[in-house]
């Protein structure tokens, strides 16, 4: 079996899907009212409270990565020294995403998201190219880190361009949060593994999953807790411990 062929041809499936599906050709505006979040309860003085303050869980994950990496623990933790660096670019990235998620919920617009999406990029393409480096090969995911990387944030400025030109297009962002979703559980049928617990991955898999149904529920469970909460604050909820149980597989792997 051609496994990086399987890949390629996998993601330009999904590509496909994403582009030609149903209306034909059309492009997706980003919808006004997706700034309209459910719980705009203020408090300590910031308005929009939990949506802004449930992005501490992305910090932490992500600092609690960088200082792992940083240890002797971290040098530890990987057959080969150069694979730190993928891992080095998504905890970075989580952090990026709590400050920046925090910055575009005190005052909802698509400016502030776009800061908020480009740092969730970064995220996606650095954690796959590091298990890509795992799988398929150190050198080959090194390679893909910075393409990828650059891939990620040109579908978000190409969505704010498109959204200066009248005409806003959502698919490239859409397709960068699919492809993980979709080629993580792939590239690791695909490829023996090299470390433990392998399944860990598949489980942040879910757990973005899980954020993103919250996302799209966020009026449902508002009201489903009687305003105690929104979606939109247990998404980041979620997708925070998405990011703590790639951190906490990197403390308890061992080589295969």
């Amino acid at each position: 079996m051609n496994r990086p062929a399987v890949l390629a041809g996998s993601a330009a499936a999904l590509a496909a899907l994403v582009f030609l599906a149903p209306p034909l050709g059309q492009s997706i505006a980003q919808p006004l009212s997706y700034h309209d979040f459910a719980d705009k309860r203020a408090c300590f003085g910031l308005p929009n409270c939990l949506d802004v303050v449930s992005n501490v869980g992305f910090v932490l994950a992500g600092a609690s990565g960088l200082v792992f990496l940083a240890g002797a623990a971290g040098r530890r933790a990987f057959v080969d020294a150069r694979e730190v660096r993928p891992y080095a670019v998504f905890f970075l990235a989580v952090i990026l995403i709590g400050f920046a998620s925090a910055w575009y919920h005190l005052a909802p617009d698509n400016a502030r998201l776009a800061w908020d999406r480009a740092a969730m990029a970064l995220a996606f393409m650095a954690w796959f190219a590091a298990l890509f480096a795992e799988r398929a090969g150190v050198k080959a995911g090194l390679m893909l880190l910075a393409p990828l990387c650059a891939a990620g944030l040109g579908a978000v400025f190409y969505w704010v361009w498109s959204e200066a030109q009248g005409a806003g297009d959502l698919r490239p962002w859409l397709l960068i949060q699919l492809l993980p979703m979709v080629l993580v559980p792939l590239l690791l049928w695909l490829y023996p593994p090299r470390y433990s617990h392998e399944h860990d991955m598949l489980a942040v898999v879910g757990l973005y999953l899980v954020a993103l149904l919250l996302d799209l529920g966020d009026r449902a469970v508002f009201a489903l807790t009687n305003g105690a909460v929104g979606g939109h604050a247990l998404k980041h909820a979620a997708a925070a411990l998405a990011a703590w149980r790639v951190a906490r597989h990197l403390r308890r792997r061992r080589p295969a």
